[in-house]
């Protein structure tokens, strides 16, 4: 892997259905994602909005679906320095066994000098042990703001 993508790992006790679910409803989404719903059909070529309240933040596109083990999108913020930037690419892979799923997420292609990559490398961990503590405990994290470095 180069520098310039990120790569994490989790394990959720929960099926891959079940993850799935959660990574593709927008009321679930909206639950994790702290009042951001992730709203498409899912559909290769399909548009895939991030809204929060009321608000699109990010202009994504759908690029691959293989339902419950590879979802694949363009991400394009459209706030702050973020604007300006080529979308990148987020990759999530899903995999089951004894109850137990593992959920790669690679994202890449992200411009030169991107401002969006040290944004994701705190923001994908946040947001992907909320999902895993919805989906372990029945409620998501509560948003908290840590100091970098922290």
């Amino acid at each position: 892997m180069d520098a310039a993508s990120y790569t994490a790992v989790f394990y959720i006790r929960a099926t891959s259905e079940a993850v799935w679910d959660a990574l593709t409803s927008a009321d679930k989404t909206q639950t994790y994602w702290h009042d951001t719903r992730l709203e498409s059909t899912w559909q290769v070529g399909a548009e895939l909005l991030f809204v929060r309240n009321g608000a699109v933040t990010d202009r994504n596109v759908v690029l691959e679906v293989v339902e419950p083990q590879l979802l694949r999108y363009s991400f394009k913020p459209l706030f702050a320095d973020f604007a300006a930037e080529q979308p990148s690419r987020v990759s999530i892979f899903l995999d089951h066994d004894n109850g137990v799923t593992r959920l790669t997420i690679h994202h890449d292609e992200f411009a030169p000098q991107s401002s969006v990559l040290p944004a994701v490398r705190v923001g994908w961990p946040m947001i992907l042990s909320s999902l895993k503590s919805l989906l372990e405990c029945g409620a998501p994290l509560p948003l908290a703001t840590f100091p970098p470095n922290a």
